[in-house]
């Protein structure tokens, strides 16, 4: 994408409107008759910084945000797809009496004897299915076979691969992982990454910039502006207030996000962990066993295969009915003991009131070993659980799911919309392939020392802690310097010829 220095025709200057492709529509031309740069005081000063921020920020993360978008929007579908696609596997007639839990364990294991069960999950609803989690050769760790039993005649229903903690079945496995890393694996996990770490800086300075434009009516900045002729105009009132609406969904997605990115996260979780805010852990380890029950709750960890206990056994159902007896009794997971550890029952419904309290059972006797309640998390642990489970779908149930379909449409609305006012605003004579400039380089220069000085320090700390978000912008400044040195040349080239 070429970006041309040379002057462009006049054209009456508005300020941009929030979120990522503003800058696009908002720098590409160098401002001439601008209400805002008359007006004094630092705003004055760093406006044409962050528009042209703003624009090279769009032009970095457009594309990756419109794919995280439309891979987003389809993963909060699919919640409801995988109740009409699964539905044999998930749905039964109520029944009159439910069989023993191990009765419906045997019924799995006869199913799939090559497979070792580590986990069991018990019918979430009258009319559900219950369950079970083998691990079997061939599968990943943090993939399980999951055979799902009638728990009224320990019927097999059927089985189907289910991934990590959160037990997404293929459908929407495939789908979290088209937003998370486009099925590139490691590799892929950057483009994310890279996304979230920009998308709230070009969110927060949309906001900026919009706020700061002079408008007749404060109406104007919350609805679209009506009576605006077609065109750019029109286009550019839809485009910011909708951004404007959508900027704390956007800001709070691109900081969930980041929690179980690849560089950032680790960095996020070190400085949790620095101040108290760890997520707490049952300790499920019996006298003279391994580590315990450990994962990254919400982040598709594995369900610890290990080598089967084999010592005294309380069995399941025994086990269960204690852990119900401390409180654990709404929606749960059963983790079966393995070498050097116990039974670890925890509670898996995460929609707000969420019951997320876990125990620890002692095989041999029943003896509690621990116990974890959700209401004991420290504050930072607690905002984390609901930031993530939001940001999967699962926090408020449907109306989550519905608010996050809603707000990924939006963000593809507001990429088209900018898109189409960069265009609108392109010169349109003698260079019909051209595309409008960013604001003039430069405007740094204009800034307070003090202000610059800070601007400065905030920049190099959050490129520290959030790294690819630093590289990126470290990357943009070396190019932009290239381009300007490249056009300065062209132009000192043309005047000596002239």
């Amino acid at each position: 994408m070429a970006l041309d220095d040379r002057p462009q025709p006049d054209l009456p200057e508005t300020a941009p409107p929030t979120a990522l492709p503003t800058a696009r529509s908002e720098s590409v031309v160098a401002p001439t008759e601008d209400p805002a740069a008359r007006r004094t005081g630092p705003w004055s000063a760093l406006r044409p910084l962050l528009l042209r921020l703003h624009f090279y920020a769009g032009v970095l993360i457009a594309p990756f945000l419109l794919v995280a978008a439309v891979s987003g929007l389809l993963y909060s579908l699919s919640f409801q797809a995988e109740k009409l696609v699964y539905a044999h596997e998930l749905e039964i007639p109520v029944g009159d009496t439910v069989r023993p839990l191990s009765d419906q364990v045997a019924a799995a294991r006869a199913a799939h004897p090559e497979g070792t069960v580590t986990a069991v999950w018990p019918a979430p609803a009258e009319n559900g299915t219950t369950r079970v989690l083998l691990s079997t050769p061939g599968l990943p760790d943090d993939r399980s076979l999951a055979v799902f039993v009638n728990p009224y005649d320990a019927e097999v229903r059927g089985e189907l691969t289910s991934y990590g903690s959160s037990g997404a079945l293929p459908l929407r496995t495939w789908l979290s992982e088209l937003h998370r890393h486009l099925h590139l694996g490691e590799f892929g996990r950057n483009y994310s990454e890279l996304a979230a770490s920009w998308l709230w800086l070009v969110a927060l300075g949309g906001v900026a910039l919009w706020f700061g434009r002079r408008r007749a009516r404060r109406r104007d900045l919350l609805v679209p502006a009506k009576g605006q002729p077609k065109g750019r105009a029109r286009t550019l009132s839809w485009h910011g207030t909708v951004g404007l609406w959508a900027a704390l969904g956007l800001v709070a997605l691109s900081a969930t996000g980041l929690t179980w990115s690849k560089h950032t996260g680790a960095n996020i979780d070190a400085l949790k962990a620095q101040l108290g805010g760890a997520t707490p852990v049952v300790d499920a380890t019996l006298a003279g066993g391994g580590s315990a029950d450990g994962g990254h709750e919400g982040h598709g960890s594995g369900h610890g295969h290990g080598t089967a206990h084999g010592g005294a056994d309380i069995g399941l159902d025994r086990a269960l009915e204690i852990a119900r007896g401390q409180g654990v009794d709404t929606q749960v997971s059963v983790i079966l003991p393995v070498d050097g550890q116990g039974y670890v029952v925890k509670e898996t419904d995460a929609q707000f009131p969420v019951h997320l309290d876990s125990v620890a059972v002692d095989p041999a006797d029943g003896r509690v070993m621990d116990t974890v309640a959700f209401a004991d998390y420290p504050l930072l642990a607690k905002l984390t659980r609901f930031g993530i489970d939001a940001h999967m779908g699962v926090f408020l149930g449907l109306p989550n799911q519905l608010a996050l379909a809603g707000l990924m449409l939006g963000t593809v609305l507001l990429i088209v919309w900018g898109y189409r006012m960069w265009w609108l605003r392109r010169p349109t004579k003698g260079h019909a392939a051209r595309f409008g400039r960013p604001m003039p380089r430069g405007a740094w220069r204009k800034v307070p020392p003090p202000v610059l000085v800070a601007l400065l320090a905030g920049t190099a700390v959050i490129g520290w802690f959030v790294p690819l978000f630093g590289l990126s912008l470290l990357g943009f400044l070396v190019v932009d310097a290239v381009l300007g040195r490249a056009v300065r040349a062209r132009a000192g080239t043309r005047a000596a010829q002239g």
